[in-house]
């Protein structure tokens, strides 16, 4: 259960805080939902029903400073997760994005940057889709970073350089 005032991830929607709690009519039945404002923008406001569990698994606390340099000193030692098949890949990486897990995306990100790394060697480039999951992830994760660390975001992979294991 959330509380007014908790900061919180939503899904790909970014960094927000749970301005209320309050009954809304949005089906033609009555139901709780937190309101969930942007914190970067007061214009976007997010309804998600309390006792939907699937719109909740979009949720989560956001890291604090302390969880964000564990992840950082341990990033050396995720695995790649490249997977030759391009709608298992697909499927995999959505998966991942969907379920937000901090460990799965820092693989995620630490694959496809050596694979892209690697094809530019060879005058190739990332295929859009790959990109697309890396940008994602990218943006995912390193504002729930950039808002753990009070930084700015354009400053999360200085900030990761810097402290790596």
């Amino acid at each position: 259960m959330y509380n007014v005032g908790d900061i919180v991830m939503y899904g790909t929607f970014g960094i927000c805080k749970v301005t209320a709690i309050e009954k809304r009519d949005f089906t033609g039945e009555e139901q709780e939902y937190y309101i969930l404002r942007h914190t970067n923008s007061e214009k976007n406001t997010f309804y998600v029903p309390v006792n939907n569990e699937a719109a909740l698994g979009n949720m989560h606390y956001v890291c604090s400073k302390a969880e964000v340099d564990e992840l950082i000193s341990h990033m050396n030692s995720h695995d790649m997760i490249w997977i030759d098949n391009d709608m298992q890949r697909k499927a995999e990486y959505s998966r991942i994005i969907k379920d937000a897990d901090k460990h799965d995306m820092i693989s995620l990100i630490k694959t496809l940057y050596l694979r892209r790394k690697e094809l530019a060697e060879s005058g190739k480039k990332l295929r859009t889709a790959d990109e697309n999951y890396l940008n994602l992830a990218e943006n995912m994760l390193f504002e729930e970073f950039a808002y753990a660390l009070d930084i700015d975001r354009s400053e999360v992979v200085e900030y990761i350089e810097k402290h790596i294991a």
